[in-house]
């Protein structure tokens, strides 16, 4: 069964984008900073001791590549608001001095990757993580989810799922659990191992035996 959590992150998500397919007012005006996505703060994941908490409720279970994997079967980047997709929402947010255009497309700002501590002054330089990997979320459960389900934690803007971060991070870590791969600032991985356990906990999804430990490892550097 899956948690009465992850029903509503999913309710959310597909309530607003039902929402927004009748229509809604423009995200920003032409040229100009979004207000809305300038007042929007990266959704902060649980604290080290609720994290440990949620840690030890997930299902630990071996891995194995699942045959069927696409990408499409997670469809994104759907529309937030007006014109603005899930990326154009994520790189509003997560930026400083944003101007956006009539399409919502980030045209200057400036952005802090805190996997790697990149700086990048447009939007092509960044890539918008999931923090836990579609690939990863199909190994360990998503598979049996519907499309629609899948949809929905593919733009999950309520948890710690989605954040801007230079391109080379993002494909550097590619599909890759904590036992593979962790950011190279060592200062963010409290952050990270945090945000991965919420995400896995809120969906229902599996760990194996060695992404357990080294997220273990991971809240040992939280302070």
């Amino acid at each position: 069964m899956m948690m009465r959590r992850w029903a509503t992150a999913v309710a959310t998500v597909l309530a607003t984008s039902s929402l927004l397919a009748f229509g809604s007012p423009s995200w920003a005006a032409p040229s100009t900073p979004s207000s809305a996505a300038a007042s929007g703060e990266l959704p902060e994941p649980p604290a080290a001791d609720e994290a440990r908490a949620e840690l030890a409720e997930l299902t630990v279970a071996p891995e194995t590549d699942i045959p069927g994997y696409s990408r499409a079967k997670f469809p994104h980047w759907i529309i937030q608001q007006g014109t603005c997709d899930t990326r154009e929402t994520v790189l509003a947010r997560d930026g400083e001095d944003i101007a956006q255009d009539d399409q919502c497309r980030a045209v200057s700002g400036h952005w802090v990757s805190p996997y790697d501590g990149v700086t990048a002054d447009t939007a092509a330089q960044l890539d918008v993580d999931h923090v836990v990997p579609l690939k990863e979320a199909w190994r360990s459960g998503a598979a049996q989810w519907s499309t629609q389900d899948r949809r929905a934690f593919a733009n999950d803007l309520t948890h710690s799922q989605l954040v801007a971060v230079s391109a080379r991070s993002n494909r550097s870590k590619a599909d890759k659990d904590p036992a593979h791969w962790q950011p190279p600032l060592g200062d963010y991985r409290c952050t990270y191992g945090r945000a991965w356990i919420s995400v896995k906990h809120v969906y229902s999804l599996t760990i194996d035996t060695a992404e357990h430990s080294a997220l273990e490892g991971m809240l040992d550097t939280c302070t």
